[in-house]
This record gives structure tokens, C-alpha cells and sequence, in this order.
């Protein structure tokens, strides 16, 4: 299975911490006990020189979705390469446990590619979580790579008033405890709300954010792994990056 498999070159590999044929209560658990191995502490290169972004879409009529990776470079936001994987999720749509159904579908996009990011941005949440395990802890523990929540609202927590300007950001709250920040990445457009996944603090993670940023409310790498994930093919400035649909995802199609 992907998520414990080598990749093939200069790319991350991933690592089966535990199963996913699981109930929801064990889930739970694998959350609670996971979230003690995220690291809290910046790993990001200062000269990184490749992002990625993911996202999935929502099921079809079948029930099938669509998990996209999108690979950008730094700092100048070209698309590079770009990934999708389909399939139907094993797990059911349950609020708080949403990794276990999107993560596996996201591994298996990730594990095409040729290199690896130096970090990852997932669309949906880190810290800011009930157990303080989201998509992007769980991602980024089982990648291997520093990844980031960038969520469109609050699942958790509170948070005080926010400057109208880009870049201004405030500290996102829940039992005490900083969770993530809401960040205005656009000037008078509402926060997008930002924590950390894994290998990365949240003052980095707030500068890598706005440093993906190019004129949209969300992340350049988030906002075309969501197109890529609706199906819309990716045209980056110099050449076009490919898109390619895996083995697994025409299996799909066919059955």
C-alpha cells in the first residue's frame, strides 16, 4: 500500500503508523496517541524551493472522489508538477475524523511524485482540532515532511479582532491553549485560519503561508490542488505541467 512504500528518488517516504480499517472510537484513540509525536518545532528549509498543496474533492454520484497534489516552486509560485489519485473512501464522513477518510487517497497522490516538498499545505486543519490531531498533523507525520492547516473556518477555538490589512494575523484560542491563528491573506477579505500539521512552528508557518499567497484568499498550492481536485487541468507559466491520473484511478473508472 502507499503509505508504506519507498518513492522513487529524491522523494519522502511514508510510514504506516497504524491501520485505517478502524471504528470511529478507534480512530479517536489513534488520534489522542499520535498527537503526542507532532513536532511543534520549525523544520522548513529557509531556501525551500518547493511546495506542495492537497486537496480531495467531494464524492460523486458513485462515491468516489478525487485527492490532488499540487507542487509549486519557490519563491516565484510555478506549478511543477501535479498529481491525482481517485477511489472510494473507507471510512465514513464523521466531523473530527475526516484524515481517516482523505489521508490514504492524498498518500497515494503524493507517492507520484518525482520529488518531494519541502513542506505541504493541506486544506483543513492541524492543531486547531479537537484532539489536536487534523489532515495536516496526520499528513505531515505519516509523509515525513513539514506540513501546515490551512482552513477556510474554525473548527475549534476563539479568536480576537483582526486588522483589515494582509499579513495581520491574531492568535486562535481553545482551553488556554494557542491552537493556530486566524490570517487575513487578502486586504479586507476574511482570515483564513492557519496551525501547525507537523515540523513546523506557528510563526513560520504564518510566514510560509503569506509567502504562497498570490492575490486569492487561499494559498496558491491549496487553491489549485482544489481545482485540480474538481478535474480542471493546470496550464503553470513556462511549460505545463502534467497531469496525470494514477493506475489506481483508471481502475476506478473502469469498475
Amino acid at each position: 500500500m502507499l503509505w508504506n512504500s519507498w518513492y522513487h528518488g529524491p522523494v519522502a517516504k511514508s510510514t504506516q503508523l497504524h491501520p485505517w480499517d478502524v471504528t470511529t472510537e478507534e480512530a479517536r484513540e489513534i488520534q489522542l496517541r499520535l498527537a503526542s509525536e507532532v513536532s511543534r518545532h520549525n523544520a522548513i528549509p529557509e531556501r525551500s524551493q518547493r511546495v506542495a498543496g492537497a486537496d480531495i474533492s467531494p464524492p460523486d454520484s458513485n462515491g468516489i472522489v478525487r485527492a490532488s497534489v499540487v507542487v509549486m516552486s519557490l519563491p516565484d509560485l510555478q506549478v511543477t508538477e501535479v498529481e491525482v489519485s481517485m477511489g472510494t473512501p473507507g471510512f465514513p464522513y464523521v466531523p473530527g475524523l475526516l484524515s481517516f477518510r482523505e489521508v490514504p487517497l492524498v498518500l497515494e497522490a503524493l507517492d507520484q511524485l518525482s520529488v518531494a516538498p519541502d513542506f505541504l499545505l493541506a486544506d483543513g486543519q492541524g492543531l486547531a482540532h479537537p484532539r489536536r490531531f487534523g489532515l495536516a498533523c496526520h499528513l505531515g507525520l505519516l509523509y515525513g515532511v513539514p506540513a501546515i492547516g490551512c482552513a477556510k473556518s474554525v473548527l475549534v477555538g476563539k479568536h480576537g479582532p483582526l486588522e483589515l490589512q494582509k499579513g495581520s494575523w491574531t492568535p486562535l484560542e481553545d482551553k488556554g491553549e494557542t491552537v493556530g491563528a486566524a490570517l487575513r491573506t487578502r486586504d479586507g477579505v476574511s482570515p483564513i485560519y492557519v496551525s501547525i500539521g507537523h515540523k513546523v512552528d506557528l510563526e513560520s508557518a504564518i510566514r510560509w503561508v503569506l509567502a504562497c499567497c498570490d492575490g486569492y484568499r487561499m494559498p496558491e498550492p491549496t487553491r489549485l490542488a482544489h481545482l485540480a481536485a474538481a478535474g480542471r487541468p493546470l496550464t503553470p507559466g513556462p511549460r505545463r505541467a502534467r497531469l496525470r491520473v494514477s493506475q489506481h484511478a483508471e481502475n476506478e473508472k473502469r469498475s
